[in-house]
């Protein structure tokens, strides 16, 4: 009698787990469920088998180690802006204004990192450590995306990729410093204290101390499309005309 291939031992490391057979897109929902409750530190692949119910093994089916596994998760990441816009209105190509059309993309990156603010690191560090040609497609279709929106401004390829590369700095920048920590003690009442103002020296920090309350506010998307204008505008020349 032929053997359940369920229970022979080259299964072992099946890929059903608690909730059933895994797919490449359940194991980096998890993945980033998993870096959203506990921070990048707690991502392994034996600890994100445990979450799927599943050995670790049976993980390589879907990412071939953990810097996979990291670059999984600025895919998922991607895959939710994309479906953030596609939920918001037509596809940019139908859409007249390029710069309205750019602004809404910049504020739904903004909206998904805000969400997943222990995975935003990893969209600047694996853009350092991947190759163009390597990244999720996920990933090189945002690229497509705002390159052909840039387009549309009228520039040339030269102009189309400095603008390219200046748009990014300044999102993956932006987000970053509104994420980065600045309260030294949360319980504390008194704002001075919660920054932990009294631990920097005021002879040699006298600016720092000075700003640091304004430092811990959020610009939020207001602050980002300021930004993101004077860059357009820089490259465009379609901002106001001086008087």
């Amino acid at each position: 009698m032929a053997k359940n291939p369920d229970t022979t031992p080259a299964r072992r490391a099946s890929d059903r787990g608690r909730y059933g057979r895994l797919s490449r897109e359940r194991v980096l929902a998890s993945a980033l469920e998993l870096v959203d409750r506990e921070g990048l530190g707690a991502l392994s692949m034996r600890r994100l088998g445990a979450e799927l119910g599943v050995e670790a093994m049976a993980l390589y089916r879907y990412a071939e180690g953990k810097e996979a596994l990291l670059d999984g998760l600025v895919e998922a990441m991607h895959l939710e802006l994309q479906a953030r816009l596609d939920a918001e209105g037509p596809a940019t190509d139908d859409t007249p204004d390029w710069r309205a059309d750019l602004h809404r993309f910049a504020g739904t990156l903004y909206d998904v990192c805000l969400a997943h603010p222990h995975a935003v690191p990893l969209l600047t560090t694996r853009l350092l450590a991947v190759p163009m040609a390597r990244r999720p497609l996920p990933v090189l279709r945002s690229h497509e995306r705002v390159l052909a929106l840039l387009e549309k401004a009228g520039l040339d390829e030269a102009g189309t990729a400095a603008a390219f590369q200046a748009c990014l700095a300044w999102l993956l920048g932006y987000v970053s410093v509104e994420l980065h920590p600045m309260v030294d003690n949360p319980d504390e009442p008194d704002p001075a204290f919660r920054l932990g103002l009294h631990r920097l020296p005021s002879q040699e920090l006298p600016t720092l101390r000075r700003t640091a309350p304004a430092l811990a506010e959020r610009g939020g998307t207001k602050g980002l499309a300021a930004g993101l204008d004077a860059l357009l505008d820089r490259f465009t020349d379609s901002g106001p005309t001086a008087p």
